[in-house]
Formats: structure tokens, sequence, C-alpha cells
């Protein structure tokens, strides 16, 4: 299986390689490691291992960041000296005006050639093995062996091990909704739960769990997609609430794309659903439900243009349940909509999923957002061989596939 090439993660090198992202006590150990050399002349054994099972994610990433941080320096105090010039140009180019901001650029890529020119890249002396983006795992399996002298890979180690947390997380929890879904797509929104600059390894991690489609072009590139998504309801509130009209002004600026009415809006989903239907016919792809867990829609309570045509009091009825979409996709058909497919968001996680599919609920797609960044699946390395701490041993990895 081809990994990903190490431009797709447009790595900072120098930053890297001089331990300014590492704990600074590996970046201490590597130099220690090296001032010692009768005992850095050994090649040890680094295993990678997790607690839990899992579907891994972020190994390309992980021995990415070896391709480039594995090494020293020719001399390391002008290295260490050009990289605070480094800091300091990187910073001005951020605050400056546009001739200032274009000659710390400038300074910035000398820096980085200076630097590059006083690396000695000890990559090639490492001998890697690891499983595959994708994987599922079990606990203590090891991902990874990294076998080569301590000091040139020592203090990257808290770097590859926070994104194959981080990156594990996302896809394991992905897969979890995934197969709650029973094969339904799941659309991956969790944009707006985190930092922007997750989303490139974020997005990636939900493909690799199973995601169909993620919401912002910077989640889809890793995988050389596009975001999707349907219109906000700041939009509709645009329009003065009027969801036709927002719709309609989508479907003119975007006449290509699949057309996805958000039909909560005035708390009358049904209602809603038809209303665009009856205007849009067959362009309209699909409705998204997004129900505030705060309220219960007006069929629920009869107060809705398409009361509901069943007694309540069995049920949850707040927020979006399978009752207000059974209930949307019976008032779609019953007019000429079969076309139009059903898409829930709001809440789900694998749990409330379970339930929607348990019950038979009509829902052709669910969108999933925070409930897919939560949790944590941590990462451990340890040394091996020659040597390993009490409770670790050398396990043999007979998945682990050689690192060319």
């Amino acid at each position: 299986m081809d990994r990903l090439p190490v431009a797709t993660f447009d790595l900072p090198a120098a930053e890297l390689r001089r331990g300014y992202r590492s704990a600074i006590y590996f970046s201490r150990a590597a130099r220690i490691a090296a001032a010692n050399p009768e005992r850095d002349r050994q090649r040890v054994l680094m295993q990678v291992f997790q607690k839990r099972d899992a579907v891994l994610c972020g190994i390309d990433e992980a021995i990415a960041i070896l391709r480039v941080g594995t090494g020293r320096w020719r001399d390391r105090h002008q290295a260490e000296e050009l990289f605070d010039h480094y800091l300091a140009a990187k910073l001005e180019s951020r605050g400056a005006g546009r001739d200032r901001r274009r000659a710390a650029l400038a300074r910035l890529v000398e820096l980085e050639e200076e630097l590059d020119d006083l690396w000695i890249n000890e990559w090639p002396d490492l001998d890697v093995a690891a499983l595959h983006d994708g994987d599922r795992i079990s606990p203590w399996e090891p991902v990874a062996h990294i076998r080569g002298r301590y000091s040139s890979f020592a203090h990257l180690e808290s770097v590859y091990l926070g994104v194959l947390a981080r990156r594990t997380l996302v896809a394991t929890n992905v897969r979890r909704v995934a197969d709650a879904a029973q094969g339904k797509p799941i659309l991956f929104f969790a944009d707006r739960f985190d930092h922007w600059s997750t989303q490139g390894g974020d997005g990636y991690a939900a493909h690799v769990g199973g995601a169909q489609s993620v919401a912002s072009d910077a989640m889809a590139a890793w995988w050389g997609e596009r975001g999707m998504g349907t219109i906000p309801h700041a939009l509709i509130a645009l329009f003065g609430g009027d969801t036709v009209a927002a719709t309609a002004a989508f479907h003119e600026e975007f006449p290509t794309t699949d057309l996805i009415a958000l039909v909560d809006f005035t708390n009358d989903c049904a209602a809603t659903a038809l209303a665009c239907a009856e205007r849009f016919g067959e362009r309209l792809w699909g409705v998204r439900l997004d129900t505030s867990e705060n309220l219960v829609d007006r069929a629920l309570t009869g107060d809705s243009t398409q009361p509901l045509d069943r007694p309540i009091g069995d049920f949850k009825p707040n927020g979006v349940n399978p009752v207000l979409v059974e209930h949307v996709r019976r008032t779609l058909d019953r007019h000429g909509h079969e076309h139009v497919r059903i898409i829930v968001s709001g809440g789900f996680d694998p749990e409330k999923i379970a339930l929607f599919e348990a019950t038979g609920a009509p829902v052709d797609a669910y969108a999933v957002g925070s409930s897919l960044l939560r949790g944590q699946n941590d990462f451990t390395a340890d040394i091996v061989d020659p040597v390993a701490k009490v409770g670790r041993w050398a396990r043999p990895g007979d998945r682990l596939s050689p690192v060319e």
C-alpha cells in the first residue's frame, strides 16, 4: 500500500530538527546520547504502541516526521543561533507591512536553506517497520518499530506520538459512527469544534475512519477532494427567515452543487421540507434536519401546517428524533417527493445513531460533529532493545511492513 508523500503534511523541518515542537526532555536526551558515543553507537529498538482497540491513523505522517527530522547538526551552536534568527524572521513576516513582509519572507527562506545545509540527514540509517493508516489495531500491538541511533531521532518522540494520538482518535470515533450507521453515509462536520489548524489531518483521519464527506476544502485536501455542505442558519436569517428564498439563492449561485435545504429554521421541518420540495422538484437533492435539543418541532405540538398523524407520548419529542424524521419522510412521500433524501444532524454519536437505526428511522445520511473529537487514544514509545524497562518487552509485530 502506498504511503502519503512527505509533501502532504507541510512539516516545519527546521522546527522539528531543532526540537522546537518537542517536549524539551526529549531534545536534551538526544544531546546527552550524542555526548556519550560509546553508548549511542548501539542501535536501539523503539517500539510504538497504544492500549485500545482502535483504527490506526497518522502513521504516514509519523513516518514523514522521521524522514524530515532524523539526523543531527554539523555545528549545533551555529544551528541554534540561526534558528533564533529564523524565529525572529518568521514573527516579523506575520505582522509587517507588504515591503517588510516580503523582505522577512526572503530572509526566512535564506535561513531555512542555511539550516538545511547544516543538517546531516540520518533517515537512511534507520530501519523502520510500520502498520498502515486504516488498520484495526489491538491493545499493546506495535504499530511501528524504529531501529537506529537514539540520538538521531530522540527529539521527535512527542511529535510523532501526538500525531498518532490525534489522528487515531478521530479515525476510531468515525469508524464507530460508521459502523452504527450500517453503511449509510457519514458527513464529518467537526470543523467548528476545534482549532482550524487541525482540519487537514482531522479530515484525512475521518476519511480513513469511513466518512464520505467533510465540511471544508482543507479537511479534504490530503485525499484530493473538496468540502461539502448545505447552507447555514445565518443565510436563512439574512433572507428574513425564508428558507425557500435562501435555498433558491444558493441554487442560483451554485447550480451544479447538490441542492440540500436546511429545514428547521422555523421549527417546522415537515412544512419547510415540503415547501422546498414543491419549489425545486427534482432539483432538490435532500433536506437536513438540525432541530435544537431545546426545542420540540411544531408538528409534535400540533401547531404545524403538516400535523403529526400519530399520537405522541411514548418517545422523547425534543430535537431531531426518529418520529420527526418519519413524519418528514411521510409528508414528502404523500406529495410525490420520494426522491428527496433526509440528512440529520445535531448531537449525533454512535449511541444515538444506533437508536435511529434500531427504530428504522428513514435517514439517508448522518452529519456528525463534536462527538468525533472527544476522548483520548494515547500512544507510547519505549526502547525495548538492548534493554527495556520493567513491564515492557519487544513484541514481534508480525503485521509490520518495512518502510522503504
